[in-house]
C-alpha cells in the first residue's frame, strides 16, 4: 500500500523497549485496530508500525478519508489499552529518545540533561523528533542530529549555546 507524503502521522514513544513477545502482541493489536479504523463510517487508509521496539507509528492517508476527532479518540483509546496491558508509558513527552552506536535509548528529561552535561550526548547525537506530523517529515526529519532538532533549543544551556 502506497501512502501520500502528506499522510498524517502520530508517534507514541515507550518509556522502555518492548520485548520480542510484546512487539508481536502489540503489532497484532494494532493490526486489528487499523483493519476496523473508520471515520464517520468510512474506512481509513491506515497503517500501524513499530520501530526499534520503542515507537508505535500510526499513519493515515487523508486523501481517501480524513481522521476525525472520534477516529483519533479511538486510536488514543487503543494506545492507552496497550499502555495498560503491557505496563508501558506511551504518553510522557518528557522522555527523550536518542541513538548511540545505532542503539536506541530513552532517558528522562533530567537524565538527558545530565548526559549532555557529561558529554555523552552532543550536537551530532541522533535524536527522535516525535513532533513530525506528516509521512514525508517522518521519513526525513524524525531521526536527526540534535543540532537540527527542537532539542537544541530546549537544552541550549547544557549544550553551552
Amino acid at each position: 500500500m502506497i501512502f501520500s507524503p502528506q499522510s498524517k502521522v502520530w508517534i507514541y514513544q515507550s518509556n522502555r523497549k518492548f520485548t520480542d513477545q510484546e512487539t508481536t502482541a502489540i503489532q497484532d493489536i494494532l493490526d486489528r485496530f487499523v483493519e476496523q479504523w473508520t471515520a464517520h463510517g468510512q474506512q481509513l487508509k491506515a497503517k500501524a508500525e513499530i520501530f526499534y521496539q520503542y515507537f508505535i507509528v500510526l499513519t493515515v492517508d487523508q486523501e481517501m478519508a480524513n481522521a476525525t476527532g472520534c477516529s483519533i479518540d479511538a486510536s488514543v483509546r487503543t494506545i492507552k489499552e496497550i499502555e495498560s496491558k503491557f505496563g508501558l508509558d506511551l504518553f510522557d513527552r518528557f522522555n527523550m529518545a536518542y541513538k548511540i552506536d545505532d542503539l536506541v535509548h530513552v532517558a528522562t528529561k533530567e537524565d538527558f540533561e545530565t548526559l549532555i552535561s557529561i558529554k555523552k550526548i552532543g550536537l551530532n547525537t541522533i535524536v527522535f523528533n516525535n513532533l513530525v506530523q506528516t509521512l514525508e517529515d517522518f521519513e526525513q526529519k524524525w531521526e536527526v542530529p540534535l543540532q537540527d532538532s527542537w532539542h537544541k533549543n530546549i537544552f541550549a544551556e547544557q549544550l553551552g549555546n
